[in-house]
């Protein structure tokens, strides 16, 4: 056998085991994650494709290349050949590239145009940035109408190092998005203050959500499972606190989903005609407050000047409640105080203002109700 043959033949070998490598790479956390949906396994079989000829190319070029310079070398007495022009080894150098080339691109041309193939979804689901968390909407489909806000769940103390992490630290939510099995499931992507990131490994999904702008993604889970994801854009202080988690459920578990979610539609429907007692307020607000409020105002209504002004002792959270009603439902433009007046109902936020008026120094004594937060909005 020459040594040529020998090369080849090494070669050879490598490219198989790398391929029977390729199931133990699923699991490993330097290779991408499993994938559970048909594009994130087209693009799971393209990586694995690329790497592998990209490292017989690597290993050969090195190969013949150390193989040369050791050979070859004066000290070993070699005698340099002095040549100048072959067309045979030019055209092969330039043909050879090419149909690699070719054979990479047919497929990466192909998973790229299922990418982006949004049409006949079996459900739309609208997804909004906010600092710092993801407003969903169903459009379509038998949860049409659903709205929530899904928000980092990950408990403070566990934030500031009070207490030992989660198996899910910075990576669970409140209300998680749920989908069912098999089915393809249309996102829209958008922004309410900068541009944010929906990302999602597992269904190879990533598409920036950019403010007065719709983009769009799919993807088709096939088995039933949380799968975890996060904004990978740059949107500002607690980018690192906005999770993405999604929760596939058979068909059966969905609908009693959707059911459950409709009915706490209802009662928050209701809960805005109700009057609350103070005591009542200032409990649903405390929740509120650590949900929403709390990265930037702090615990202790401190907050973080001046961006983040303190809210004990201020002079517009103890002045007319219509002031601040109007701060929290609509924002103050050129601040980091954004517009909570489509991300709460009028029950929360009724109750977290009743809280901060009543929580640290406050003590208006004031009880602000869900018919004061209707009369309100614009």
């Amino acid at each position: 056998m020459t040594k040529r043959s020998k090369m080849r033949g090494a070669a050879a070998v490598l490219g198989a085991l790398s391929v029977l490598a390729i199931p133990a790479w699923a699991e490993s956390k330097y290779n991408l994650q499993t994938p559970n949906s048909p594009i994130a396994a087209q693009i799971y079989d393209l990586h694995t494709l690329v790497m592998i000829i990209c490292t017989v190319i690597f290993i050969g070029v090195f190969g013949m290349m150390f193989y040369s310079v050791v050979k070859h070398r004066k000290s070993a007495g070699h005698q340099a050949a002095h040549f100048h022009e072959n067309t045979t080894v030019e055209i092969i150098w330039t043909i050879v590239p090419l149909l690699i080339l070719v054979g990479m691109a047919y497929p990466a041309a192909k998973t790229v145009l299922a990418m982006k193939d949004t049409t006949e979804p079996d459900l739309t689901i609208k997804a909004t940035g906010y600092q710092w968390k993801w407003g969903y909407e169903y459009l379509n489909g038998e949860g049409a109408g659903i709205k929530f806000m899904s928000v980092l769940a990950t408990p403070r103390d566990q934030i500031e190092g009070r207490a030992p992490k989660g198996p899910h630290y910075l990576q669970e939510v409140d209300n998680p998005v749920v989908v069912p099995a098999g089915k393809k499931v249309r996102i829209l992507t958008t922004a309410n203050d900068v541009i944010h990131s929906w990302t999602v490994p597992a269904f190879a999904v990533k598409q920036d959500a950019i403010p007065g702008f719709i983009r769009d993604a799919w993807f088709r889970a096939d088995q039933p499972g949380v799968y975890r994801g996060q904004c990978v854009e740059l949107c500002g202080k607690d980018h690192g606190f906005m999770p993405i988690v999604v929760e596939v459920k058979d068909p059966a578990g969905y609908t009693k989903w959707v059911a459950e979610q409709k009915e706490k539609i209802a009662a928050a429907a209701a809960d805005s005609g109700r009057t609350f007692t103070l005591e009542e307020l200032k409990a649903m607000g405390e929740k509120v407050y650590t949900t929403n409020c709390v990265a930037c105002h702090q615990a202790t209504g401190k907050g973080l000047p001046p961006t983040f002004p303190p809210l004990d002792g201020s002079k517009v959270v103890n002045g007319p409640k219509a002031e601040q009603i109007n701060v929290v439902l609509n924002g103050r433009q050129g601040t980091a105080m954004q517009a909570f007046g489509k991300q709460l109902s009028d029950a929360d936020i009724a109750s977290v203002i009743t809280f901060t008026r009543n929580s640290w120094s406050n003590k208006t004594g004031e009880a602000i109700q869900p018919s004061d937060i209707k009369a309100l909005r614009k």
